[in-house]
This record gives C-alpha cells, structure tokens and sequence, in this order.
C-alpha cells in the first residue's frame, strides 16, 4: 500500500475526503512560506520519510515542522480570545486591515457547521494534521544515525509534548475528540480508520500521561529545565512549560464545562459511550492543585518570577514604574515571568501590536497603526477601584455617578490635566491605565510620553472609514513600550505570545486550592499578584472598602473574587474566551451588549455618552464548542456532531 492510501486513509479518520498525492505531500513535508523563525524550518526536498531521517539535520527539521502546527495565538485574527468574544470589538463590516473575518463572526453569533469559522478540525489549519506529524516523527526517529542519545530523548520528548497540546487545543475546543495515539497501519481498512470520538475524562487523561512521558527525567534528561542556548533555542519546550500546560489542562477539566455538567449528560458516541460524565467530582480540583504546585515548584528552581520592571536610564516616578509591571509582564521579550513564549511566524506579535496601537503622537501619523482593537465599556468596568475592590462594590467610589462628566486634576495620575472625562476613568487601579487608553489618557512609551485624543477628527479618533476604535478604548497592555512611529516608518519590537505565565499559573492554583477546600492558602498567590499590580490583599481592601466585608471567607465569595481578579490580569490576553466557557457564566456574559463612547463627536458632553454597538446572543449549551463540519460527518458516520448544531 502507498504513501497516498495510508493518508487518505487517515483524512477519513479526519472526517475529510480523500486527495491527491501532490496536496498529501505537501501537506505533510511543507508549511506556508510566509513562516520564517527556526521553529518554522521544513525539510528541503524530501520524498520519502527515510530521507526525512536519514540524518540529525534532516530529522530536526521535521522536528520543527511539528512546531509549526502549533496555533498562531499571537496573531490578532489567529486567536479566537482576541476578537472571538467579548474582549475586544471593532467596526463592522471590514473591508481590509484584517488576516482573516472569522472571530469577528464568531463574536457575532454567525458560527456555521455547513463550513465552521476557525476550522481547526479540518481544512487548512487542522490541528490533526500536525498530531499526525508527530506520530510520524516518533515511529522514524530511531532511524537517524548520526543522533546522541540525549538529543534524541529531548527531541522525543519535544514531539510528545506537542502531541499532547494540540490535543489539549482540539479538546477545548470541540470536547470530548478521537484520540490519535499512532497513525494506522498500511494494512488498516477504511472502516478500522473512522474512529470515534472519546469520553472527556479518557481525552484528559491521555493528554495528561503524554505530559508526564514528555516531562520525565531529571534537568538534564529529555526536556531541558530551562533553555541553555537561547540564540537559537528559546521558544522551544521546557518541563517547566509542559507541567505548567498540564496545570492548565487539568483545572479546565475541574472546572464546571467538563466537571459535572448536566447540559452533555445525554451526549453519546456512535460506540454508545457516555462522552460527558455528568457526575460532580472534587477529587479533580485537588488532582489540579497538585498539577499546579508541581509547576510552581519547578518554575520557581528555575529562577522563573513576577516581573518587576527594571527602567535602566529612564527616570520614572512610582506609579510609571507600577504600570510597567503591569505591561512588560508580556510585553518584555523572555522576561523574568514567562513560562513558555510562542515563536510561531517569527514575528508572533507584531500584527497584534499594530492592531492594538491607535495614532499617540500627532506629529507623526502612521497609517500603520490601526488602533482597531478596541475593548468595549464592559471591560472598562471590571477593573477594580483604586482601592482594590470592584466599582460596584467600594462604599467610597461613586458608582450612581459613573458616566457623568468630572475635570481632571493634577492628582490624578493617568489622565491629562483640565481634561474633561467620565467619572468611571477616575480612582481606578494601576492595571486599568496600564492595560486601557482613551480619550484624556496617557500613554507611556520609552521615546516619551504621549496623550490619547480621540474625539471626532482628533489625532487618536475617527477621520475615516477604517484606522479607529469603535468603543473609544484601545488595548495598550499589547503594545510593547519599544514601539516607535514616524511620518514614514514604524518600528515594532516582536515579542514572543505568552502562552504561560507565572501569574497565570499563581490564579489557576488559587482557583484549584479555593475549590479545594484551601481558601487561606489561595489568597496567598492572588494577593502577590496584586502586590505586584500596586494593591493591598484581599483581605484588607474587602474588610476597609467593600460593601461585603466578609466576601473573601466563604468558598463561593473567593471564587467570584479569584475570577475577577483572573479576568482583569490575564485581561486581553485570550484568557477570558476561555475562562467564560469552562466557568458556564458565557450564557449571561457574552449575552450581554456591547457599548461604547459616542466616537462620532466632537464635545466633551457628545462623546462620553454611551452607545450600543451590537447585542450579542451566547446560546448554551450549542456555542460552549465548534461544531464539526457537516461534511466531516459524512465523511466518517461514526463521529456525533456537538450539541446544539
């Protein structure tokens, strides 16, 4: 049997029609050109899988082409968080200065199972494809010769991993999936190939194993605990990133979407296997707290730590210095913090950042900046008060009086003096300014200091049909303070996607602990994040200021607390897509309208009015997972399409 029927073959596992050998081939051995960093680096000219082995060099660049088929997060339309929620809104309809409409029409409710948006199952992206390539790596990479005996469990282990993440990626995103342990033998018939899709908690157990196979050995066995040669090397798995995906993985499967959840309970495959166990279990939350800790633990012995921004020759004040460890926690290249940074592409977070950037300097506009990515008036709100609290809830902050008009003063730190804005955009947090601008707002770079005016025709706002916010927000946590805008160029320093960071790791092991049944030690990680943020803890900012004082000491009352505190943290980083999804609050939250500034006016009084941008329509249990294309089900009977499609 030839190479093209062993692959066909597996396109009905898929769920996809068979093709001809020219696209298998390069589907297999090639990846786009536009991909240019060393982890994107394929094998030149090869035909047959034992010359893809027959050395390092060669096997290597297979190797990296399993990296290549990890999900592009950086990018701005590649990562359903960015614009597929509620997040971040834009003007509507685009007719360019986009990669590609699809979380754009996910946000809006417009998902298809006739040809799903963001299709990773099947089409051009499919995640199978690279799982595929990896099987193919670990069956042919004891046949290279010239490959010591480290490298190649380190490599081993790097495959594995991957294995096991785009796994992880397909089973957040569809649910319960088949499982591609092997490829299928040259002997396996086309009915041994259309598999079926596999009970959650067999999928999370899997996956789980394969990061314990990838992650085992001491420092210097299989995955380095830390890379050593970080010219070329950086960007590439650690153990320290593959327990702490593990941590990820295993509280998303405690939490309510995949732990006891009666919405799937009547979920069946094909097989008659129950896919969704409907059944509570708290044994999984504290198997999570142990995947956490594990993580922590190896993190904190390799020197991984909270960023706390160092401003060499810049001379900056306290509150300056406060919002740019706010900032550079993901904005730094390779900080201090950063568990494992995407290199996808080369340049994983350029678009992002001129997306995010609208025009800050009035003497040197750039077309460059689109300043598109906009959050709409909701995420404004959920930033605390400058006492730590929710706006809702602080005693002291005037929350009837959010949106009439007040002048800024020379005591207010982030906004321009004189300047007329709404209440809501005073005695806020450091994490509000540092992650929002808008009108009346500064925005600190290192080449200076600049002022957002975004009002009808003024520099930052609307003067044409596309190149503006919508909400009258823009997203600055994205921009790295490096970036840099003339008349005539603009120069962005790429930084690496954070697909993990400490803080993200500290809040999912509070969560895990609170859930637990260890409350007290859970407030210990949330509050060094909000020390680190410019906050008291928890404890005394609910005691002095919130008009439920004893909100942190119950289980419930934590939880609430510990997932706005995760939602403002991790805010604009594609957590929160997520986050809605596994805590089963996306019916109520991404149901709700969407607002903004009136940006088509020209008066103080005008443009702080609120305006309705669009109401969108969240409908459960349907939308909590893609839908599988109708063709795939035909393709291959035995997969059961997700609830409500």
């Amino acid at each position: 049997m030839n190479f093209l029927n062993i692959y066909n073959r597996f396109l009905i596992f898929l769920g996809r029609k068979p093709t001809c050998l020219l696209l298998s081939l390069v589907v297999l051995v090639t990846i786009s050109s536009c991909k240019k960093s060393f982890l994107d680096v394929v094998p030149d000219n090869v035909a047959t899988l034992d010359n893809a082995f027959a050395n390092r060099n060669e096997a290597e660049k297979y190797l990296f082409t399993c990296y290549s088929y990890l999900p592009n997060d950086g990018n701005p339309d590649g990562n359903p968080g960015f614009s597929g929620g509620d997040e971040a809104w834009t003007y509507w309809p685009m007719t360019e200065d986009y990669f590609s409409l699809d979380p754009y029409q996910i946000a809006r409710g417009n998902q298809s199972k006739a040809s799903p948006l963001m299709n990773y199952w099947g089409g051009a992206t499919s995640l199978w494809q690279g799982i595929r390539s990896c099987n193919i790596f670990l069956e042919n990479v004891d046949k290279v010769v010239d490959l010591q005996p480290y490298v190649k469990l380190r490599w081993v282990a790097e495959a594995k991993f991957i294995k096991a993440y785009l796994h992880w990626y397909l089973l957040r995103m569809y649910g319960p999936i088949p499982v591609m342990d092997k490829n299928f033998a040259v002997t396996a018939t086309p009915e041994e190939v259309k598999v079926f899709r596999q009970p959650v908690d067999s999928v999370v157990n899997y996956i789980s194993k394969l990061i314990d196979d990838a992650a085992v050995g001491d420092a210097n066995t299989g995955l380095p605990s830390k890379i050593a040669n970080e010219a070329t090397e950086l960007g590439r798995i650690t153990k320290v990133a593959a327990l702490a995906v593990k941590a990820r993985v295993l509280v998303t499967a405690a939490s309510p979407l995949f732990n006891g959840n009666s919405d799937f309970a009547g979920m069946k495959g094909k097989d008659g296997k129950i896919l969704f166990n409907p059944k509570y279990d708290a044994s999984k939350w504290d198997r999570a707290a142990k995947a956490c800790k594990t993580a922590i633990d190896a993190a904190a012995a390799v020197g991984v730590k909270l960023y706390y921004f160092t401003p060499g020759i810049n001379v900056v004040n306290n509150t300056t210095k406060t919002e740019m460890n706010i900032r550079n926690a993901v904005c730094e290249k390779w900080n201090s913090e950063l568990i494992w940074g995407l290199t996808t592409g080369g340049n994983p977070t350029y678009w992002l950042q001129l997306f995010a950037c609208p025009q800050i300097d009035p003497n040197n506009i750039n077309l460059d900046l689109k300043g598109k990515l906009a959050p709409p008036l909701k995420m404004a709100e959920l930033f605390y008060t400058k006492n730590g609290v929710p706006i809702e809830e602080d005693k002291t902050w005037d929350y009837a009086n959010r949106f009439k008009l007040r002048t800024v003063t020379a005591q207010e730190s982030g906004m321009q003096e004189d300047y007329q804005t709404v209440g809501l955009h005073f005695n806020r947090e450091p994490r509000f300014y540092a992650d929002m601008a808008f009108d009346g707002s500064k925005w600190f770079m290192k080449n200076g200091d600049f002022n957002i005016q975004s009002k009808l025709e003024q520099y930052s706002g609307k003067k044409q049909s596309r190149l503006y916010s919508i909400t009258g927000y823009y997203t600055k946590k994205l921009v790295n303070w490096n970036l840099v805008a003339t008349k005539t160029s603009t120069t962005v320093e790429s930084y690496p996607w954070p697909v993990m960071r400490l803080s993200d790791l500290y809040l999912l092991y509070a969560e895990s602990l609170n859930e637990s049944g260890n409350s007290a030690a859970a407030l210990s990680y949330v509050n060094q994040i909000r020390a680190r943020a410019g906050l008291k803890t928890v404890e005394s900012s609910w005691s002095n200021f919130s008009n439920q004082p004893t909100k942190f000491t119950s289980v419930a009352g934590l939880r609430s607390i510990i997932q706005q505190e995760r939602g403002i943290e991790m805010a604009f980083e594609g957590s929160r897509f997520w986050d809605l999804r596994r805590w089963k609050t996306a019916p109520q939250v991404l149901s709700a309208p969407i607002y903004g500034w009136d940006i088509l006016q020209t008066t103080y009084a005008d443009y702080n009015r609120r305006v309705l941008l669009y109401t969108p329509r969240f409908i459960a249990p349907r939308d909590y997972f893609w839908p599988i294309a109708e063709s795939d089900l035909q393709v291959n009977p035995n997969l059961v399409q997700n609830p409500g499609w």
